[in-house]
């Protein structure tokens, strides 16, 4: 892939202020319902992390799907949410078939998030094909949630570009099905290929951001710093943008304004705790602030 310099749009507290979320009034329905599906045996916080994130960014209702093993756990740790348990395999990974044990609520989630703490690649990409053809979006895909895509880039088009897709840029490689190395000279070229193939906003996380829409449009995201290179980050980030999705922003505004919120979130807390050294889990309690500030 030929390294290029593709336009783009800087992302700044200005820029979003012009292109303000959905104000949504009234009760917990009017802000929307996230459905947040993830997790294994090993990997429960992936799914706390995101789950908040989803609800900091201003869904209403939140819903969890995970590893039975590790359900029980996922309601006493998030009391917000109604969690239902999907099949394991014998190595703690969600099983293929627990697409269709979770099918009702996805089918009426007003967001579904699909990915954070996924394991067992045979497992997750059946579970995708599965559950995607019923869903008519919006969806957001993380992680390993974007097995489906990387076995079949077009799975996504009766979504209509109701999807976000969140990679980290080894996640982009394989979903590209390339080395990684091609993507470093070149990440905002690599992220409108996939926007562009997939038919998704896709928001690769890094240094610096890229969100690209499947219409070619870039904006670069120069927020946050080295502390938000840290377990469970990404998590957070895809959590912000499902909770976006879900209280009615559309995707690419979605994907645009989480990874803002992310890096001004990381920002914040370098500035009170240090530059490195903060975790993950603090990131989602920033956000409603920084979502006023932005608002001023």
């Amino acid at each position: 892939m030929p390294p290029s310099s593709p336009e783009s749009t800087l992302v700044t507290p200005q820029v979003l202020r012009g292109w303000a979320l959905p104000e949504p009034t009234g009760g917990k329905n009017a802000r929307g319902s996230i459905l947040v599906i993830g997790g294994s045996s090993e990997t429960l916080g992936a799914v706390l992390l995101a789950a908040e994130a989803a609800l900091r960014a201003g869904a209403g209702k939140l819903q969890v799907a995970t590893a039975e093993s590790v359900a029980t756990l996922a309601a006493t740790a998030l009391p917000e949410a109604l969690v239902r348990a999907l099949p394991q395999s014998s190595e703690g990974a969600i099983r293929a078939e627990a697409a269709d044990v979770v099918r009702d609520l996805a089918e009426a989630a007003d967001a579904v998030l699909i990915g954070p703490g996924m394991q067992d690649v045979e497992e997750t990409q059946g579970f995708g094909d599965r559950l995607l053809p019923h869903l008519t979006g919006p969806v957001a895909l993380d992680a390993l949630g974007l097995a489906s895509v990387t076995a079949d880039v077009h799975c996504l088009q009766h979504l209509e570009a109701r999807v976000v897709l969140t990679p980290n840029p080894t996640e982009l490689a394989i979903a590209l099905h390339v080395e990684q190395e091609q993507l470093e000279d070149d990440p905002a070229g690599a992220t409108l290929d996939l926007a562009g193939r997939a038919n998704a906003a896709v928001g690769l996380g890094g240094e610096t951001s890229w969100v690209a829409a499947p219409d070619g449009r870039l904006w670069r995201d120069e927020s946050g710093g080295a502390g938000l290179g840290v377990s469970g980050s990404g998590d957070v980030r895809a959590g912000l943008v499902a909770g976006l999705l879900a209280r009615g922003a559309d995707p690419v505004q979605a994907a645009v304004w989480g990874s803002h919120l992310h890096g001004r979130a990381g920002e914040r807390l370098a500035a009170t705790i240090g530059r490195l050294g903060f975790l993950a889990r603090e990131l989602p309690y920033q956000i409603p602030a920084v979502i006023d500030e932005i608002a001023i």
